[in-house]
């Protein structure tokens, strides 16, 4: 390890827009038990980090605190009893269960929570992957608990977590059915939708009867209409807010908001995945550490990007 105790690293001292986001010198961390230490490569960018950043977390984020969870980068220092890693071991995953400490030089993350990078992809490509990817295969596996020849409705199939969504359920056998605009059902098509329903001019609740689950990646208005679509005993699952439980005992279905938990043993299997070409990835705009103001704004829609997971690189 560098003798240099510092490091570059992108804090909040008061929850706020993005402009209150100070790239600074902090000291490097150092791991404890069951952790080690990340010179990080590159470190994903994704609505979470917004709403940490806002102070809308779902769990406590005492202030001050470095903003950022998912990373790709090189094991700098083990911790004390950590196994599965060596220093020098191309990692990728996500810091801790706060979803912190990533947008900087160094991260501290959980041996638990990370993964062996997969061959032949970027780093940058690597730290866009994790957070995404994960819950993308927890909603239709763990939560809605889908098996080969069931019917699955992915809402948001050409946003980041449901390109994922619509790959996962492919390769499982599953009818996916999909939502998405006008623009992108070609590219949902590819990655192997059935059937796509462009949601401005459709309404996907009169032409899908009888799924098995519905994958939520919208919220809002569009979760209240999935319940219409679902077979008695089929499941809603959402990524982003608590389902209507009223709604779902009228439709006789089960209704359910999760937190993803990215482990190792998931990570290792999208890693399988994406070396085998079964998984397909897709980065929009990379930018610099030092402009992580820059990349909060496109978050918040407030600065154009392409589409495709936001990415800052650690150079």
């Amino acid at each position: 390890m560098s003798a240099e105790p510092e490091m570059i690293a992108c804090r909040v001292y008061e929850f706020g827009p993005p402009e209150i986001i100070q790239v600074e010198r902090i000291e490097r961390p150092v791991p404890g038990e069951g952790e080690v230490l990340i010179k990080v490569k590159a470190a994903g960018v994704g609505p979470w980090d917004g709403w940490i950043r806002l102070g809308k977390s779902a769990l406590p984020q005492p202030l001050p605190l470095t903003l950022g969870s998912d990373l790709a980068g090189v094991v700098e220092m083990v911790g004390p009893n950590t196994r599965g890693f060596d220093a020098g071991d191309a990692v990728y995953g996500v810091t801790n269960p706060r979803f912190i400490g990533a947008y900087a030089e160094y991260a501290v993350a959980s041996a638990a929570m990370i993964g062996h990078k997969p061959e032949g992809i970027s780093d940058i490509v690597a730290a866009s992957i994790p957070v995404i990817a994960v819950t993308a295969r927890q909603a239709l596996f763990d939560q809605a608990q889908l098996k080969a020849g069931q019917t699955v409705l992915i809402h948001g199939a050409s946003g980041n977590v449901g390109r994922y969504a619509v790959q996962f359920a492919r390769k499982a056998g599953l009818r996916v059915i999909a939502t998405a605009g006008a623009e992108d059902i070609e590219t949902v098509r590819s990655l192997g939708a059935d059937e796509v329903v462009d949601y401005r001019n459709r309404r996907f609740e009169t032409e899908v009867t009888e799924a098995d689950a519905v994958i939520d990646l919208v919220g809002g208005e569009t979760q209240n209409r999935s319940f219409a679509t679902l077979k008695p005993g089929g499941k809603l699952i959402s990524a982003v807010s608590k389902p209507d439980q009223e709604l779902a005992e009228k439709h006789s279905v089960t209704a359910a908001f999760f937190l993803v938990d990215v482990t190792t043993e998931q990570l290792a299997e999208i890693s399988r995945l994406i070396e085998s070409g079964h998984l397909k990835s897709n980065v929009g705009a990379v930018l610099p550490l030092s402009k992580a103001i820059e990349a909060h704004e496109m978050l918040e829609g407030k600065r154009s990007h392409p589409k495709g997971k936001i990415v800052l690189e650690v150079q």
